[in-house]
C-alpha cells in the first residue's frame, strides 16, 4: 500500500507539475504584456522542471494529509479541499514565481542592455499575487480530479 501511495505521488506531480507549468508561464507571460511563443515555451520548460522537483523532494500529499489531521479537518470536506489547496500554493507558487520572474526580469534587462526601468520586487509581487490566485483554483479544482483518476488508474492495475 505504502509503495503504490508513493507512485500515485509521483503521478500526481508530474500531472499537477505539468498543469501549473502550463497555466502559470502562460498568465505569467500575458500579465506581462510581452507575449511571445518562444517566451511562453522557455517559461513553460523552467517552470515544469522546478515543479517536477518540488513535486518528487517534497511530499505534498504526505504534509497536507498531517497538517489536515493536525488540525482535525475530515478529508473530502470543502473546508479541507481548501486548505489542502492553500497548502500546495503556498509551497509551489512563491518558488515557481521567483524563478519565471527573475527570468524574464533578466530578458527584459538584457535586451534593454541594462536600460530598463523596472524594479525586480515590484515585479514580483504583482505576479505573486496574481499567481497565487491562478493556481490555487487550479489546484483546487483539479487535484481531486486527477487524484480520484489515478487511484481508479492504480486500483485497475493492481487487479490486473
Amino acid at each position: 500500500m505504502e509503495e503504490q501511495m508513493r507512485k500515485i505521488g509521483k503521478q500526481m506531480a508530474i500531472r499537477m507539475g505539468i498543469l501549473m507549468s502550463f497555466c502559470l508561464a502562460l498568465v505569467g507571460t500575458l500579465t506581462s504584456g510581452h507575449f511571445t511563443i518562444p517566451g511562453f515555451i522557455i517559461s513553460f520548460i523552467l517552470s515544469a522542471i522546478i515543479s517536477m522537483i518540488i513535486g518528487i523532494v517534497i511530499p505534498i500529499g504526505k504534509i497536507t494529509g498531517i497538517l489536515c489531521a493536525k488540525w482535525g479537518l475530515e478529508r473530502g470536506k470543502i473546508s479541507t479541499r481548501v486548505v489542502e489547496s492553500l497548502i500546495s500554493d503556498v509551497i509551489y507558487t512563491p518558488i515557481i514565481t521567483i524563478a519565471m520572474v527573475a527570468l524574464a526580469y533578466n530578458m527584459a534587462m538584457r535586451q534593454s542592455g541594462g536600460m530598463a526601468q523596472i524594479a525586480f520586487v515590484p515585479m514580483f509581487l504583482k505576479s505573486c499575487c496574481i499567481c497565487f490566485v491562478v493556481a490555487f483554483f487550479l489546484i483546487f479544482i483539479f487535484q481531486p480530479l486527477f487524484l480520484r483518476q489515478l487511484m481508479k488508474k492504480n486500483s485497475e492495475e493492481n487487479n490486473n
